[in-house]
């Protein structure tokens, strides 16, 4: 069947890309290390074409598993898949969506270190600005907070 074939097609070029694209984030875990921005820009740049590519394949995955019998309302396409008793389709979809979940992760940390750097550089414009007069503790949910007259830090 056309339609199975295209799939195996358009799974196999994920699994390439998307293992592409977690080498590329491993490059911007340490880009984000060094602060190179040209380079880091360049890397967003290709972050971004990656994945345009993959959500157009998205697309064209979807058409296919159509065209094979299956309804998107009917639920999740592995399931479909597995059902339908096609071992060697069922594990390309199987690794495609493990290199995704891969590079969610990857994304993730980066995302985690990259928001840890603008806090730290606010904290150091607010240095340079001379904002940062007030005290700052921990708060309940481990965020950074103001002390101020209304702050409690023991009750009788």
């Amino acid at each position: 069947m056309a339609a199975i074939d295209d799939l195996k097609h358009l799974l196999a070029q994920d699994v390439r890309q998307l293992s592409a694209m977690a080498d590329l984030l491993r490059d911007e875990k340490e880009l984000l290390s060094t602060s190179d921005i040209k380079q880091l820009q360049a890397l967003t740049d290709e972050k971004n074409a990656q994945l345009e590519q993959i959500r157009e394949r998205a697309k064209l995955k979807i058409h296919a598993l159509v065209a094979m019998g299956f309804r998107p309302e009917s639920g999740n396409p592995s399931r479909f898949i597995a059902a339908a008793g096609l071992t060697e389709l069922h594990q390309l979809w199987r690794q495609a969506d493990q290199a995704l979940t891969q590079c969610q992760q990857l994304n993730q940390n980066n995302g985690r270190v990259m928001a840890h750097m603008q806090k730290r550089l606010a904290r150091l414009s607010d240095i340079v600005r001379g904002a940062s007069s007030r005290q700052k503790l921990y708060g309940a949910g481990g965020q950074h907070t103001a002390v101020s007259s209304s702050t409690i830090l023991a009750s009788a």
